[in-house]
């Protein structure tokens, strides 16, 4: 790719003796040029400052600094869109892509997993049988049909501190038994 600098309105700029003066004649063409390469204004900038970088540790050594600095950032962004080819993505293509999307990963659980959630189900059911039935019809009624500690208090009589009570201590000794199996921690 050619490297085609871009003359404002014919002028060139003029000799500096400095990098400092260099920076501030170039800064601005450098990074319009850098940008039309490389589409992202936050790398524009760090390509710039790059070529800026390297011309501060040889600035002796440059006879055009000009010159130089386009050639810099040319290969500087070349550079990066190379790397940036290498890079593979993780997420499967969008649709419209031209690449094909991976397979989507298997939604249902392994089979060791899946028997850990019976055997947990298990679990859970036989401690729920080790409660009351008042123990077991409070909890039904706060999993099952999603109800505050107020309207559970209006259909069973309870007051709602007793209700939150009785649903605490519920909770308490089904995890103890979930932990005696090595289900909770």
């Amino acid at each position: 790719m050619p490297v085609a600098q871009p003359n404002e309105a014919g002028a060139e700029a003029p000799p500096c003796a400095t990098i400092e003066e260099w920076f501030a004649a170039l800064e601005a063409p450098l990074l319009t040029y850098a940008l039309r390469l490389l589409a992202d204004p936050i790398l524009a900038e760090d390509m710039v400052q790059e070529a800026f970088m390297r011309l501060h540790t040889q600035f002796d050594q440059v006879r055009e600094p000009k010159s130089w600095l386009y050639r810099t950032v040319h290969n500087l962004a070349l550079n990066h869109r190379r790397q940036a080819g290498k890079i593979v993505a993780l997420t499967p293509a969008a649709a419209g892509d031209d690449e094909p999307a991976s397979e989507p990963p298997d939604p249902l659980p392994s089979p060791d997993e899946e028997l850990v959630r019976v055997e947990g189900i298990g679990l859970v059911r036989r401690g729920l049988q080790n409660l009351s039935a008042r123990d077991q019809e409070l909890l039904r009624l706060k999993f099952n049909e999603a109800l505050s500690y107020k309207e559970i208090s209006a259909r069973t009589g309870l007051t709602v501190g007793h209700v939150g009570y009785l649903l605490h201590h519920s909770l308490k000794s089904l995890a103890a038994e979930l932990a005696k199996a090595g289900l909770v921690l």
